[in-house]
């Protein structure tokens, strides 16, 4: 017996139902895979996706992906239970990312490293069971972090694309929260008890990353502004692409250090 999904808030809503309209993200008959970290932000993309496909006029199928990079503070598997409770096809990948980078990575840092292989495996997985369209969770907040990032320390204006189509041109990855506070997902996810996993990278968490400095500097930012990440969300507007149409139209994007 599978139990009923949590609702979200309106506006968590309403925020992910335009930006899904703005960028034409999810088309009638797709198959949607949902990169599912166990994190805030993706388990609260899986019950906004949830709540849309009863609502929404066109018809899409919806699965979830964990890929459990074998990280020895990072357990994934309670995501198991919880999957089977709600009724949504899973899919759960170990793989050991963590040992591969040890031997294999070369001039990169351990977190692009293990997104670049958390991906291949999140395409793969999408190739081999028909999914079409991989759904990724990142939002507004990681949006501006990786425009600074890329301006202050890349010298380009960059930052992660709404909707696209992926290198080999056969999956569209779409991002639904690009309109989404961090803060939106945190409460929604508090509020509603979501069984969230922590990741605990030593990688990635024992110092400080730039990541965390542009976090840090918007935060402050926003205390003297209120209307900083509005004006923001308005200037990133012409960096989130268009919704691609043919694989000739595909562009590479900046992507996230981590995946959330």
């Amino acid at each position: 017996m599978t139990s009923e999904p949590i609702k979200p808030p309106r506006s968590l809503l309403s925020a992910s139902g335009k930006a899904i309209g703005d960028y034409a993200m999810i088309r009638d008959g797709d198959r949607v895979l949902l990169g599912l970290s166990g994190g805030k932000d993706s388990l609260a993309l899986l019950h906004v996706l949830l709540a849309l496909q009863k609502k929404a006029p066109i018809k899409f199928e919806l699965a979830a992906c964990t890929v459990d990079p074998q990280s020895p503070d990072f357990h994934p598997e309670p995501l198991k239970g919880y999957m089977a409770e709600l009724g949504v096809k899973y899919f759960f990948e170990s793989q050991p990312i963590v040992a591969q980078a040890e031997t294999s990575m070369q001039g990169d840092s351990f977190c692009a490293f293990c997104s670049r292989l958390r991906r291949g495996i999140l395409y793969r997985t999408a190739r081999e069971n028909g999914y079409n369209v991989l759904a990724l969770a990142q939002h507004l907040d990681d949006l501006a972090e990786t425009f600074l990032m890329s301006a202050f320390f890349g010298g380009k204006l960059r930052t992660m694309q709404a909707h696209y189509l992926n290198d080999r041109g056969d999956i569209r990855v779409i991002r639904p929260f690009i309109y989404v506070r961090e803060r939106q997902t945190l409460a929604f996810a508090h509020a509603a008890s979501l069984p969230v996993i922590m990741e605990n990278c030593p990688a990635c968490f024992g110092m400080p990353t730039e990541r965390h400095h542009m976090k840090t500097l918007l935060a402050d930012l926003e205390k003297s502004n209120g209307k900083i990440f509005p004006s923001l969300q308005t200037a990133l507007k012409p960096l989130l692409g268009v919704p691609p149409q043919q694989p000739a139209m595909a562009a590479r994007p900046t992507e996230p250090e981590c995946p959330s």
